[in-house]
């Protein structure tokens, strides 16, 4: 009966340490772990914990400036309306007694007028399974062409893989081209869309 005792008692002192580890700053986990248990590794020195930190409060910072600055972008005055929304002919695209609330698939539905759109043996990913809405927005938006981003964000949205030709590609972006400058974003017939 003594050892079912001893047991429960360090299941309970256990989950107690657990509990209180869990609240713990790093230091205040790291001295009580190395009271309890041996051989747990020493903590970084504290410049490295400071620079670790600093290193994270401006990859924050910078990550807060770019999604205040996409805000405001985003309220920019409309640049672009989809005709038919213009018009008010949401007919053109919806089907109010469906379900669905589209007269066709979505990835079927900008083809129905915007036909003969292919003229390439490349075709963008995006643009080959009717996919427009990864890049385009159906009713109105702050950029030219109905564009979701800015001209110079837009392929970034997806395209995170480093460029092939990357020196070329970082001085072509600093001179302030766009990719779609060199680039096809729907269809072409070189490789890479190639213009």
């Amino acid at each position: 009966m003594d050892s079912g005792w001893d047991w429960e008692k360090f299941l309970l002192i256990l989950l107690f340490c657990l509990f209180l580890l869990s609240g713990c700053d790093p230091i205040t986990r790291h001295q009580i772990l190395t009271t309890l248990f041996d051989g747990v590794p020493s903590l970084p020195e504290p410049e490295q914990i400071c620079e670790e930190y600093h290193q994270k409060r401006l990859e924050q910072e910078r990550l807060a400036a770019e999604q205040k600055t996409r805000l405001q972008k985003n309220t920019s005055p409309v640049k672009s309306v989809h005709k038919p929304y213009g018009e008010k002919r949401c007919n053109d695209c919806h089907d109010f007694g469906a379900t669905v609330g589209l007269l066709k698939p979505k990835n079927k539905l900008c083809i129905s007028c915007h036909t003969g759109f292919i003229k390439g043996q490349y075709v963008h990913g995006p643009v080959a399974i009717g996919a427009c809405s990864a890049c385009h927005l159906p009713h109105t938006s702050p950029y030219p062409s109905l564009l979701e981003l800015d001209k110079a964000e837009i392929c970034f949205k997806c395209h995170k893989e480093p460029r092939l030709a990357a020196q070329m590609h970082d001085k072509v972006v600093e001179k302030g081209m766009y990719c779609t400058d060199c680039h096809d974003p729907h269809y072409g017939d070189t490789q890479y869309f190639l213009k």
